[in-house]
């Protein structure tokens, strides 16, 4: 999980930098910020107590803004395909920002507060999706960053269990309702959502507030700090996409198996960036298709392992691997040639020079237990 960086560089922190270190945190450097990988209790440890009971995450780096103004839902219907328009007040959405070319610049949550639009994007990308965004507002529409504000989520099946004697109007939320509420006094923004494949919360609070919210959250029965280690492998199972490792600028929402993020009234009108590529794939098919890939035996495949069909040529790469704690055997996600895209057609990746037997499977590889 740690991106390297020049020692030269200096390191950000979030605002529970202290509290990560108070509770034996290692922090590894991740999108420019030291963040806890993990914590004493190990990452398989507090993987599966995630999937068990409810886990606490740090994921203030990602860029928190607000987009202001009469028609901002319009004018961010410029740079995605995503029906922004039709989405109802207290309700979010995943989305992607696509290139000209068709690639996916970033993928982020849009969330309709009814006076305005709340935006969650990649840590790695927020410079660059913000200067996008707003180099295409017109007049009277403007984007708000605030890096004045922290991000926890909180994940798990007792996630609820745990928010409702703070905040009862909490628990009420769907899967993907987003309201404003308090939690023991703190104001928070929080979404029925997150990036595990479990129920729980996803919530923005004030810097300043942040690690008082923290502990707060921490002292209820079955909560414990997650690092991004199990972040990782928790995603994985869910069959979640990372951006930069199974989502970059060459990859098309056809290719990613993301085209359902495509709003129905966009499929019609073909008016967002990369249109004409999206259109022509879903017409005549992808050069190559992300799927799931369970690898036999115990040895797990990482990113940039090549995939080849049985004893013959190579047909793609794996962009994200690892061993599943839940599944208790290793996972991959990876993008191969069409016709060896079906479940259950057999593949070889080869990992450290050798050929490891491997078939294609469904996503996710753990069910996903969203509050619907």
């Amino acid at each position: 999980m740690a991106i390297p960086l020049p020692e030269t560089e200096p390191l950000l922190e979030t605002p529970l930098g202290g509290l990560h270190r108070s509770l034996g945190a290692r922090l590894v450097p991740f999108a420019g910020y030291a963040m806890p990988v993990q914590y004493p209790a190990g990452i398989l440890t507090e993987h599966l107590h995630t999937r068990a009971q409810a886990g606490l995450f740090d994921v203030s780096h990602m860029g928190q803004a607000e987009l202001l103004g009469a028609g901002a839902a319009t004018a961010l219907e410029r740079l995605t395909p995503a029906d922004v328009e039709g989405l109802q007040p207290g309700r979010q959405r995943y989305a992607l920002l696509t290139t000209e070319s068709g690639g996916i610049f970033d993928d982020f949550m849009v969330a309709n507060l009814g006076s305005r639009l709340f935006l969650v994007v990649n840590a790695s990308r927020k410079a660059e999706d913000f200067a996008r965004i707003a180099a295409a507002l017109p007049a009277g529409v403007r984007l708000n960053p605030l890096p004045d504000r922290a991000l926890l989520a909180l994940q798990g099946p007792q996630a609820v269990a745990a928010i409702t004697p703070l905040a009862p109007e909490l628990a009420a939320l769907r899967f993907m309702d987003v309201a404003e509420a308090r939690i023991g006094g703190i104001p928070v923004l929080a979404s029925r959502s997150g990036y595990t494949g479990e129920d729980g919360f996803e919530i923005s609070v004030p810097a300043e507030q942040a690690a008082a919210l923290a502990k707060l959250l921490l002292a209820q029965p079955g909560v414990a700090p997650i690092g991004l280690g199990a972040r990782d492998s928790l995603r994985l199972e869910a069959g979640l996409c990372l951006y930069g490792s199974d989502l970059d600028e060459t990859t098309s929402p056809v290719e990613a198996a993301l085209t359902w993020s495509i709003g129905k009234r966009r499929r019609m009108a073909w008016d967002f960036p990369g249109a004409e590529r999206v259109r022509e794939e879903l017409a005549n098919g992808p050069r190559r298709l992300r799927v799931g890939i369970r690898p036999d035996g115990r040895q797990p495949a990482r990113g940039h392992t090549p995939i080849h069909a049985p004893g013959g040529a190579p047909i793609g790469e794996i962009t994200s691997g690892g061993f599943g704690p839940s599944l208790n055997a290793p996972m991959a996600m990876g993008y191969v040639t069409p016709g060896h895209a079906t479940d259950g057609t057999p593949l070889e990746l080869l990992v450290r020079g050798k050929p490891l037997a491997s078939r294609v499977a469904p996503m996710p590889f753990t069910p996903h237990r969203y509050a619907r």
